[in-house]
């Protein structure tokens, strides 16, 4: 029988919102396998005694980034680790959106402004903040021109916590047209949904905020597919992946662009696309017996 670590994070005294971890762990056990849900900076988990450690909700890394990546190394050392530890890395700094538009993938227009950088922001459009280090819009905040001084602040406030912030333009079609993610497993596309916008006009960078307003299942195009596909092939040791998100919006021309790359611990939403569980599963249990294989 595999033994599967499913990776979550301790997010007491609040419960568990990931709805995937229970129908994971479920259809995991009907299939024939041990699934253990574990918190990642559990010390007294032996990463050892599983076939395969599959990060799921770790949704408190992008505070703890330095913390979590060097677990990440650890485990991927003893067990066979989804997504390995190269693509952890790469993909906990946004900047890697820099490094897409460079060869040529599709991406929100974005600068990088690190501790210690002038406050240099649009005063000619709508525009957003955010770290490159972030999950669940976590100090991301949309401002207007008039509300230089808020978005100051907004940037001072991230400096001083280390965070290298992240300025693009508002992307006007989500008001209208969402946000699209597409989701692959095992290499192919899995399924795709779409939400509504998160950020509103004038709500505070550190107001709590709900991460996927409105979603509902999609069905993607093929302009969607192509870019999704090349991204994907432009990340670093790509042949490593079991799962990804591609988050997607359409630019000022109604082309697809990049809008992330969910490649540490993307929601799966199965609870919204329950025919993708058997598909999850099988791949898993894949990954799992190569697990096995090394040891």
């Amino acid at each position: 029988m595999p033994r599967i670590a499913l990776v979550t994070y301790d997010p007491l005294p609040e419960p568990s919102h990931d709805r995937d971890l229970p129908v994971l762990r479920e259809a995991l056990a009907a299939a024939g396998a041990g699934a253990d849900v574990v918190h990642w900076d559990d010390d007294t988990v032996d990463w050892a005694a599983y076939d395969l450690a599959l990060i799921r909700s770790t949704w408190d890394y992008s505070w703890r980034t330095a913390e979590f990546v060097a677990w990440a190394e650890r485990c991927g050392k003893v067990t066979r680790l989804a997504n390995p530890a190269a693509i952890v890395r790469w993909n906990t700094d946004k900047r890697y959106l820099g490094e897409l538009g460079e060869v040529g993938v599709p991406v929100v227009s974005t600068r990088y402004l690190p501790p210690g950088a002038a406050p240099d922001l649009p005063d000619e459009h709508e525009y957003v903040i955010k770290p490159t280090s972030g999950a669940g819009a976590r100090y991301a905040a949309r401002y207007t021109p008039d509300r230089h001084e808020a978005a100051v602040r907004h940037l001072a406030r991230m400096h001083d916590e280390g965070f290298t912030a992240m300025v693009q333009p508002y992307v006007r079609s989500i008001d209208t047209r969402g946000e699209r993610a597409l989701q692959f497993f095992g290499g192919r596309l899995l399924h795709a949904s779409r939400k509504q916008a998160v950020l509103a006009p004038g709500a505070a960078f550190d107001a709590q905020k709900v991460a996927h307003p409105g979603l509902e299942p999609w069905t993607a195009t093929e302009a969607e597919l192509a870019v999704a596909e090349r991204a994907l092939a432009a990340v670093p040791d790509a042949h490593g992946l079991l799962y990804a998100r591609v988050d997607l919006v359409d630019g000022e021309d109604g082309e697809p662009r990049v809008m992330e790359l969910e490649l540490v611990e993307p929601n799966l939403f199965l609870f919204l696309h329950p025919g993708s569980v058997e598909r999850v599963v099988a791949a898993v249990l894949a990954e799992a017996e190569l697990g096995r294989g090394r040891s």
